[in-house]
């Protein structure tokens, strides 16, 4: 008010002439010209919409104003930024004024358009590896036979990596990469023995870098944080695992933790039945019971079921049992001051559900609970084990459920049966959620942030342009692809050995596991995990802990593409882009990928996730002659 009030808009105030405006909007040359207060050439007096821009140019620029609309135009530029606000167009058609709201680049999906364009440089491409392939396979004089005669008795350590990526040079039925690099020149003999010598240097070093990479530390784990002997029990620690495979799995190595915390025997954890999942499976259904109490025996008493001596205290009532409400990101103080008076006066509690209820920044012995429980203690059950082992192949993976898709708030180009679509999903499985007062769908806004899930078409554009040519196998990681018929045409387009549970196992072997979405989810993990590359394409558990378990399993140098899904948006919503230039963003994306494939842990993130330093060592030194490590930090 008071800077309002500065501005004098009284009637009492008189008004600074206005300078003359330009001869264009005259109707003669110095016809209707007043100088003082007219105004100029627009008539005797000011219009509402002149004064209302000078109050708010007077305004801004005076000091207080300045401090009165800064919120307003910071506010204003990020709704912009975010394509909430837009510029309009207005164009003439007919004599009639069309106005055109502009869209922000990158918030529609047009990614099929682009792949119309592209594909037919995809397919010149392909036809070249082909005739690079026939030609390797053809010229093998001083190939293969000289391979096994002179290199291979004396590869030493670094033999089976080599010979596995030989082969795929020497047999065209193990098609490779590294064959349509060479672009189908023609090569004497002289030119092979030197590409030969170059790639067995590169596989020796990256041999080398693997054993130098980071490695386990189970035995530092069990060190901090292993008993000879159990001391006595404070009581039991009940929990409520809620949620998806992941989700759970989250619970059960929090709980561990919490129950060596607390000195508690943990129950084996109850799983909720999940309204997104609808999943009865028990623990030992998905997980190797025995297993986990085996390998936890030395930190924390694991028992399959509330004693009945100890049941019988609750009126064999589980439901009795005091439930604690622990807020989500507890730290261990909280339990320690809060839990564990009532752990120890009760002699049993409850605490559901249980998801998140840890914080992520926590000591590091507690965080080597986590570690020997996510990736030593869980394992799955011996029937998921099974027929995972036989669907395991050298394949990529991508994901693109239609839960994920409706949970993402995202529209692809279905128009208005896919939304209404997706608002009867949300609202089937996450009722009311997505309804709550204050809360709005931005689609586009979503789009730009890089938080809608890649479609199977996305990702098939996104491995060619990485040169992923179309002699590689792709699995499909999925309980329910969204129209399936629709987005898996185009990846089978470009990737004909494309690969699902269903065409990696028989009816019959997939029969057990029909009508549980946590045991075919562990199935998909399982073939993720020992993929040759895992490709991410949304966020949630699924993919978090993927990249966690493959870091843990393979020192960080496992093959995970994790792509900036910001800046393929603005990719694929550009027309004109060209294919070299698709392919050179691609690469760089994948180069990206491969630095961030060890990373460390910072505070705020998951163990689970970034598994280095607090579960793994770091390796100083190689190998020596003999394959023993020298030397762990």
């Amino acid at each position: 008010m008071h800077g309002l009030s500065r501005l004098g808009t009284g009637s009492n105030r008189s008004v600074s002439p206005s300078a003359p405006t330009s001869p264009r909007f005259r109707h003669g040359r110095y016809k209707n010209f007043t100088g003082g207060n007219g105004g100029g050439g627009r008539g005797g007096k000011q219009s509402t919409a002149d004064k209302i821009v000078y109050v708010l140019i007077s305004t801004v620029f005076r000091r207080k104003g300045v401090m009165l609309f800064a919120p307003l135009l910071y506010i204003s530029g990020m709704l912009l930024y975010m394509g909430l606000l837009g510029f309009d167009v207005v164009s003439l058609k007919n004599a009639v004024v069309v106005v055109h709201r502009r869209l922000p680049p990158g918030s529609v999906y047009r990614s099929p358009q682009l792949f119309q364009k592209l594909w037919p440089f995809m397919e010149a491409e392909s036809n070249a590896s082909h005739n690079a392939a026939v030609y390797a396979s053809k010229s093998d004089g001083i190939g293969c036979a000289w391979f096994n005669r002179v290199f291979k008795p004396s590869l030493g350590p670094a033999a089976s990596v080599v010979i596995k990526f030989w082969s795929a040079l020497c047999y065209p039925s193990c098609k490779s990469v590294m064959i349509a690099g060479i672009s189908g020149q023609q090569r004497n003999e002289n030119e092979k023995v030197m590409y030969v010598l170059v790639l067995l240097t590169l596989m020796i070093t990256w041999n080398l870098k693997m054993h130098q990479g980071w490695k386990p530390s189970v035995n530092s784990i069990i060190s901090k944080t292993g008993f000879l002997e159990l001391p006595k029990s404070n009581g039991f620690l009940i929990i409520e695992a809620n949620g998806g495979l992941n989700q759970q799995r989250l619970s059960i190595c929090d709980a561990v933790a919490v129950a060596w915390l607390l000195n508690a025997t943990l129950v084996i954890p109850i799983f909720h039945l999940n309204s997104v999942w609808r999943d009865s499976s028990k623990f030992g259904d998905i997980f190797d019971e025995e297993f986990f109490i085996h390998a936890l025996r030395n930190h924390v008493n694991v028992v399959r079921e509330l004693p009945e001596d100890e049941l019988q205290k609750f009126d064999n009532n589980i439901s009795n049992i005091v439930n604690l409400r622990v807020k989500g990101w507890s730290s261990p103080a909280h339990y320690l001051q809060k839990v564990l008076p009532k752990l120890e006066a009760m002699g049993a509690i409850r605490i559901a559900p249980f998801s998140n209820r840890l914080a992520y920044s926590v000591p590091s012995n507690i965080q080597g609970l986590r570690c020997l429980s996510n990736f030593e203690a869980l394992r799955f059950s011996g029937p998921i084990r099974t027929l995972a082992d036989k669907m395991v192949e050298r394949m990529i993976n991508v994901f693109f459920g239609k839960d994920m898709v409706a949970f993402s708030c995202c529209e692809y180009d279905g128009g208005e049966d896919e939304r209404q679509e997706m608002d009867i999903a949300r609202e089937r499985s996450w009722r009311g959620k997505f309804r709550r007062r204050g809360r709005a769908i931005r689609p586009g806004a979503n789009r730009m942030y890089g938080k809608c899930p890649l479609t199977p078409l996305e990702v098939g554009m996104m491995l060619r342009g990485m040169d992923f040519d179309n002699s590689t196998s792709v699995f499909v990681a999925a309980r329910n692809i969204y129209k399936a018929e629709k987005y898996m045409a185009p990846l089978k387009q470009m990737f004909p050995l494309l690969e699902t549970k269903d065409t990696l196992a028989t009816p019959e072997e997939l029969a057990p596991f029909k009508g549980h979405s946590s045991r075919l989810a562990a199935l998909d993990y399982t073939v993720c995990l020992h993929s040759e590359v895992f490709v991410t394409t949304q966020g949630g558990n699924f993919p978090h802990f993927l990249m966690g378990h493959r870091r843990y399993l393979y020192g960080g140098h496992a093959k995970t593409i994790k792509p900036d899904k910001r800046k393929l948006a603005l990719l694929f919503d550009n027309p004109h882009i060209r294919w070299e230039t698709f392919k050179w963003q691609m690469k760089g994306m994948l180069r990206h990928s491969d630095v961030k494939g060890s990373e460390l842990k910072k505070p705020s993130s998951s163990v689970y996730t970034f598994p280095m330093p607090d579960c793994m060592c770091k390796q100083t030194e190689p190998r020596n002659e003999n394959g023993n490590t020298t030397k762990l930090t």
